[in-house]
């Protein structure tokens, strides 16, 4: 009998969407596609997509892990959310993994980890803190890794956490979302 952790990670931080099982350190199957929308609507099918792939059921999980951010803010609740349900619905762990951890596994030798966000900006962490900057600021940067290499990255960390009872995933935002809360007064209820 093989003792490694079972572990679904999964990624839609970005403008993706992508999956990889692992049994410990072995990656036994991997997906992910570029998506501008619809990661909601596709999320739930790559998943059994991959464990089928793998020949691995739902019940035969030790824990998921999911991408946290920074990121799309959409996508990451999408993507935290489905982590979170799965997890309660399964009756086992979820780890949210950031992607600063997620792409320093992926870089080469050197570079230094950013993550691409909107109007040519990037997000960076200087110490524990992320920050968002100026591409252009930045020396040396890492090449973005494959949707496929992050979902690998991050399945591979789950399998690392595990047994670890973790809190529950949360997402890792750097800067409040672009958009606001309705200013107008809600409609009465009727009774």
């Amino acid at each position: 009998m093989n003792d490694a952790p079972l572990v679904l990670g999964f990624d839609t931080t970005a403008a993706h969407c992508a999956a990889a099982v692992v049994r410990g350190d072995r990656l036994l199957a991997s997906t992910g596609e570029d998506m501008a929308r619809g990661q909601a609507e596709r999320l739930m099918d790559m998943l059994q997509e991959v464990l089928d792939t793998a020949a691995v059921q739902w019940s035969d999980l030790s824990a998921l892990a999911v991408g946290v951010g920074p990121g799309n803010f959409t996508g990451i609740r999408i993507g935290v959310s489905a982590a979170r349900g799965l997890a309660l619905g399964l009756g086992i762990p979820a780890y949210g993994v950031d992607g600063f951890d997620v792409r320093a596994r992926t870089i080469p030798h050197g570079s230094r980890v950013i993550i691409p966000a909107p109007r040519d900006m990037v997000y960076v962490r200087d110490a524990a803190t992320p920050s968002l900057v100026p591409r252009q600021s930045i020396d040396n940067a890492a090449p973005d890794p494959t949707p496929q290499a992050l979902a690998q990255a991050i399945a591979a960390i789950g399998a690392e956490r595990w047994p670890a009872s973790p809190d529950a995933p949360a997402p890792l935002y750097v800067k409040a979302p672009d958009a606001a809360p309705a200013r107008d007064v809600p409609p009465p209820l009727l009774p």
